[in-house]
């Protein structure tokens, strides 16, 4: 299949999705570090006040108290910035959440480099600290359609989930008519013989972008799209990259740790020499600015992904 460009724009597509997960399940409840208004959370506070909890800029007690919350029956809902749920309080998502039996959603928004600012707001490294967690199951949606699946599917998991979150106008890339985020299943987004791209999350997209560019130059690209990276669906990796004799990764995150690290664990495991081209923030702190400034520094634009995958 070939996923139509990202012409359609959803408004807060993860508030939406909530809403309407609140108004299913009368155990769900949410809990904001002071970000109501950044994280999309707003409206879920604005319709159910009695199960909406602003614990204030105190990200680690916030994990304890959605422990304590999931452990008398309720399904808590954690959102705040990357950086913050992961740096800041991974002990207490560990302990409180991640050592069960207990049932969570952390939600983290400014993934990567989505964030104007420097190291003190990249989350480059949450992927791959979460996927460290025993039982934590890891989502990083492409886009509005695949975030506002991963609520439900996120409630449904009788477990621990980590969902990076996008917020406000969000692209819509996948037709939501139908749609179903399966937790462990990647997607061949775009079909294609010449080259292999496989991504995860908001560099679904630039991946698509690519392969866009790509074509035009008489490179047919397949792009498989990994939205979950525990549990990872490494038989499908495994067959994707067997049919190139080099595929390039491409994530919105360190190439330390995240799916880089995925699909070379995957090869790896069942015996399939590809050679693997990580494409992400390198091994160091990407530079402040805007997103498209920062991507186009790291190689991350359409042109410089092209580049990389043509070789």
């Amino acid at each position: 299949m070939t996923a139509p460009a990202a012409s359609v724009v959803r408004q807060a597509p993860f508030g939406e999705a909530l809403v309407a997960l609140g108004a299913q399940r009368p155990d769900v409840v949410v809990l904001s570090a002071d970000l109501a208004k950044y994280t999309d959370v707003a409206p879920f506070a604005e319709a159910f006040p009695e199960r909406f909890f602003q614990v204030g800029m105190a990200e680690a007690n916030m994990m304890g108290v959605a422990g304590g919350l999931a452990k008398v029956g309720l399904l808590p809902f954690a959102v705040t910035y990357g950086v913050f749920a992961t740096r800041r309080a991974y002990d207490q998502i560990a302990m409180a959440l991640a050592t069960g039996p207990s049932r969570g959603v952390v939600v983290a928004f400014l993934p990567g480099i989505t964030t104007p600012f420097r190291a003190t707001h990249q989350a480059i490294d949450d992927l791959a600290l979460m996927r460290a967690l025993p039982g934590m199951v890891v989502i990083d949606p492409a886009d509005a359609t695949e975030l506002a699946a991963a609520v439900p599917a996120a409630a449904a998991w009788d477990g621990p989930v980590y969902v990076r979150g996008l917020r406000g106008a969000v692209a819509q890339v996948f037709d939501p008519d139908g749609f179903e985020l399966v937790i462990g299943r990647a997607r061949e987004v775009r079909s294609g013989g010449d080259a292999g791209i496989v991504a995860t999350g908001l560099a679904t997209q630039w991946a698509l972008e690519a392969a866009t560019v790509l074509a035009d130059r008489g490179v047919d690209a397949a792009v498989l799209h990994v939205p979950t990276l525990k549990p990872v669906d490494g038989d499908a990796i495994a067959e994707f990259c067997s049919r190139f004799e080099t595929v390039t990764t491409v994530e919105n995150h360190s190439t330390i740790g995240g799916v880089a690290s995925v699909v070379a664990e995957s090869l790896a495991a069942r015996g399939v020499g590809t050679r693997v081209v990580a494409l992400g923030v390198p091994d160091r702190w990407a530079p402040a600015g805007s997103l498209d400034f920062i991507r186009g520094l790291l190689g991350l634009d359409a042109e410089g992904i092209a580049r990389t995958v043509a070789g």
